[in-house]
């Protein structure tokens, strides 16, 4: 779903351990890690889509987590102008996502990254909370920072804060 201001409805994911480290993944055949995320359909709550997305990029289920928190408002990004399809309509200029932050509650060999047809991630692993502002894809950096800003304190008591 594309709003009127040009911005794809998505949803983010922060998936945490009980070490107060956060899941990281690199996208399929890259060299790029990120969150996992994806689109909001038409018809689905925020909620929905992030249960959709959590099965269809990592194969957790939502026994498996355990609803933290949530972003206040939608965080967005724009994206880069090469990375724009003119010829689309309606035009994506970028993305707004509420990110959620979801505590893992099973076991990580629940962790499935090829459950779907076609995965989005080749390679997962635990990283420190803060890591991923520096790693991730320069474009989406502003929205990663906001949301942790908004979720880290809720990690584990006495976690880093930045």
């Amino acid at each position: 779903m594309i709003d009127s201001e040009g911005f794809r409805a998505n949803v983010g994911i922060i998936l945490t351990n009980d070490d107060g480290r956060v899941f990281w993944a690199r996208r399929m055949g890259m060299d790029a890690w990120q969150f996992p995320q994806g689109g909001i359909k038409k018809d689905e709550s925020p909620e929905s889509a992030m249960y959709r997305e959590l099965k269809e990029e990592t194969g957790l289920e939502s026994e498996h987590v355990e609803i933290i928190g949530s972003t206040d408002d939608w965080l967005k990004y724009w994206l880069p102008k090469r990375f724009i399809r003119h010829n689309t309509y309606p035009l994506c200029i970028g993305q707004k996502q509420i990110w959620y932050l979801l505590r893992l509650i099973a076991d990580e060999s629940y962790v499935n990254l090829t459950h779907c047809q076609e995965p989005e991630f080749d390679l997962w692993k635990w990283v420190d909370v803060w890591d991923p502002v520096e790693e991730v894809v320069s474009f989406k950096r502003n929205v990663y920072e906001q949301a942790l800003k908004q979720l880290a304190p809720f990690i584990s008591a006495g976690f880093g804060r930045r």
